[in-house]
């Protein structure tokens, strides 16, 4: 799959099928090597006599002064090797070249280098630039992978690219304490499809013995009462080096009024790149936040490298559960979970990454007797009134021994009086793997909170098992339609869904018709599941008719998927002098027209007719008969409408026709042709317009997805830029900020 948002082809990205995306700049020439990350080939530059060689992108790509722009590739050789940015003017006159330092050591392995910079001033377009510096002639260093386009970013980061990413400068970061910060380029081999991390890290080096630390320049704004997830790839300088990320608030005087810290325990052997993750709730009084890293009892001159600085809006484990971040997922420790009986020790998992479901620690559990043991989470509000259901789970897995697992839900008062347990569901553990675990609960009289409670019986001595994921939310419907009429849509919501699975979602009506929704990628036919909750909002369902949802849900591996079925609705028709011209990929841009006549069809058919001598019939030869073409009158009633017409029209996307039952016309798509808008008389003042639109037939688009924000909010615009002023030099239009189309 290609890299999302490269400016470069695919050819020119993968070397596959040739290397025609490239030439020689400097000392070299260019083969197609083998052994390719992605597909078999890659770019072989092979230099002509000792010396720096350099390969450049053929084509040269537009770009904006003053924008930054990122490029990164994965490589590897006999030497160190440095990748560029050349910038170029309107003539093809190269203005500066932004390089990456160099890698710090040569490896043969697959790694990444990268660099990002601003377009300088009268720099009009850019080539990637490929740089090695070999020791003799027909040395070869090999590259593919490669991207150049805008900074690739965490969406939802409450912190800029140059503040999660250190390839444009570390200016996001500064010393906190004992520590100096800057920039370096090791090898590492990312995994091929990680293009949220460059070739530059961070380094925080010790100034002298005792702890050190540094600590991101950035202070964006938080939300009181909200979870924030702060998460780092941190490689520690010694195995036995105690390095730790913490998530910091700031009140609006910008004083410190908390920290939450999450050390790693890197497992053994070596020092390798391990994401540690830290998650706190914003105090009533907390303003800004920050990311701090650091070693604790450093030796001068020790360094801690990192990439990729996250701070963000911790994800729920289960949509709607009650229990925050910390004490669902356990990445910094036990958070308020407790053992209330029994001789159990809970602790969290640990090295990093020996067990876990999410992230890269769990729950430990461990038993040195074979007895029973009450292991409780601690107590959360619990809206939704006496009668609600509420589901407990977790997400468990075999350590060592046997075990049984009996959980259930506890309920407290306003006033945190203990009423009692309610649910209760036992499990055993079948195999080896981990296995999700519920119960569901009703609300009793006079509860207001509510914990998970555990009662875990070893059936050996020296038993052990983890928890991980752990959740209670309230139990809603699994699926659930409501019609929204004022934009003729449908929305479909699908809880408890399971991640890594591939669901499949159809439209049925009551002839038994199926069609395929539409998704962000495209039809929903075997997509993959990424989160337990989806809304899917669907603009194409019919005017008028009867519709149900049928979902299927494909287990990975499996032949024959469960099935879900949702209720029966209708979308409303007010008016049946009105119609509705959608954008399947941009609903946003759909408009309510009143329509003055309909088509009277056409179906063109090519054929060649041949006029035999002494027959009196002619041979007539042709292909399959078109589909239907015609003009479409219609009317806009203010100058609102008019605008969103024509803004539906401008991308010349193929449209969804979708006229009142009964006026003899069905759903259609279309393509429309050169357009006619005309006043219909009356005063310059009228705002009516009589518009013709000549459409052709087309199939449904299958691979359009629904365009959206996928995420992005207003902090990731506020992250980028600094001023509104930089929004307008950036963007044409809101819609552009929305989806983040940069002019130029």
């Amino acid at each position: 799959m290609a890299i999302p948002g490269n400016f470069l082809s695919s050819t020119t990205e993968t070397i596959d099928p040739n290397t025609s995306g490239w030439t020689s700049k400097l000392n070299c020439t260019l083969v197609k090597g083998t052994g390719g990350r992605v597909g078999d080939g890659c770019l072989a530059v092979k230099s002509v006599a000792a010396g720096e060689m350099q390969a450049r992108t053929v084509s040269s790509y537009p770009v904006v002064a003053g924008t930054v722009y990122q490029t990164f590739a994965d490589t590897g050789g006999a030497t160190v090797e440095r990748i560029g940015i050349r910038w170029l003017t309107a003539t093809n006159t190269e203005i500066s070249v932004t390089w990456s330092l160099n890698t710090a050591a040569a490896s043969a392995s697959w790694h990444r280098v990268g660099v990002a910079g601003p377009a300088p001033a009268g720099a009009t377009q850019a080539q990637v630039l490929l740089s090695s510096t070999e020791t003799g002639a027909g040395v070869f260093h090999y590259w593919e992978n490669v991207y150049l386009g805008l900074p690739i970013r965490t969406t939802g980061n409450l912190l800029g690219f140059g503040t999660e990413s250190a390839e444009i400068d570390t200016s996001g970061w500064a010393p906190d304490v004992n520590a100096a910060v800057s920039r370096q380029v090791p090898a590492v081999s990312w995994s091929i499809s990680n293009y949220l991390v460059g070739g530059h890290v961070l380094a925080v080096t010790a100034s002298g013995a005792g702890n050190a630390s540094a600590v991101t320049v950035d202070r964006p704004t938080v939300t009181p009462g909200t979870d924030y997830l702060a998460y780092v790839y941190l490689n520690p300088p010694t195995l036995a080096a105690d390095t730790w990320v913490e998530l910091r608030y700031y009140d609006s005087n910008g004083n410190q009024i908390s920290a939450t810290r999450s050390s790693l325990v890197q497992p053994s052997p070596g020092q390798g790149w391990y994401r540690q993750r830290a998650s706190a709730i914003a105090p009533a009084n907390a303003a800004t936040c920050s990311l701090a890293m650091g070693i604790n009892g450093a030796s001068a001159g020790q360094v801690l490298r990192a990439e990729g600085a996250v701070v963000t809006v911790a994800p729920a484990l289960q949509a709607g559960s009650i229990l925050p971040y910390a004490d669902g997922s356990f990445e910094q420790g036990v958070a308020g979970w407790t053992r209330p009986s029994g001789v159990a020790v809970i602790a969290r998992s640990t090295p990093w990454g020996i067990a876990s479901y999410d992230g890269s620690y769990s729950l430990s559990v461990t038993s040195a007797t074979a007895t029973a043991s009450v292991v409780r989470s601690a107590k959360f509000a619990a809206p939704g009134g006496v009668g609600a259901s509420y589901r407990a789970q977790i997400i468990a897995a075999l350590g060592a021994g046997s075990w049984t697992v009996n959980i259930k839900v506890r309920w407290y008062s306003a006033a945190d009086a203990d009423l009692g347990t309610t649910g209760g569901a036992t499990y055993s553990f079948p195999g080896a793997s981990w296995y999700a675990m519920s119960t569901d609960a009703s609300v009793p009289a006079n509860a207001t909170q509510a914990a998970i409670e555990l009662t875990l019986t070893a059936g050996a001595t020296n038993s052990a098992l983890y928890i991980d994921t752990a959740a209670l939310w309230q139990a809603l419907p699994l699926t659930a339609v409501v019609v929204v009429d004022e934009t003729a849509s449908i929305t479909l919501t699908l809880r408890e869904l399971t991640t890594g699975q591939a669901i499949s979602v159809y439209r049925q009506t009551s002839d038994g018709t199926r069609t395929l929704v539409r998704g962000p990628d495209g039809l929903l036919d075997k997509a993959l599941i990424t989160s337990d909750l989806m809304l899917i909002e669907d603009y194409e369902a019919p005017l008028g008719v009867p519709v149900s949802y049928l979902v299927e849900l494909w287990p990975v591996g499996a032949t024959s998927p469960s099935t879900r079925t949702s209720e029966t609705v209708t979308i409303t028709v007010d008016d049946v002098n009105l119609a509705w011209l959608k954008d399947p990929g941009n609903p946003q841009r759909n408009t309510l027209v009143m329509v003055q006549a309909a088509p009277d069809w056409q179906r063109p058919i090519d054929q060649t007719t041949y006029r035999v001598k002494g027959r009196r019939n002619a041979v007539v030869l042709g292909g399959v008969r078109g589909g239907l073409e015609g003009d479409l009158a219609i009317w806009t009633r203010s100058d609102g409408e008019r605008v969103a017409l024509h803004w539906l029209l401008d991308s010349g996307n193929v449209l969804l026709w979708q006229a009142a039952p009964g006026m003899g016309v069905t759903d259609m798509y279309v393509n429309v042709a050169q357009i006619t808008e005309a006043r219909i008389g009356g005063t310059a003042r009228e705002p009516w317009r009589a518009w013709t639109l000549p459409l052709v037939e087309a199939d449904l688009p299958t691979t359009t997805g629904v365009n959206g924000s996928a995420g992005r909010t207003w902090q990731d615009v506020r992250a980028e830029f600094d001023t509104w002023g930089d929004l307008l030099t950036t963007y044409a239009t809101w819609e552009d900020v929305l989806l983040d189309q940069r002019m130029g």
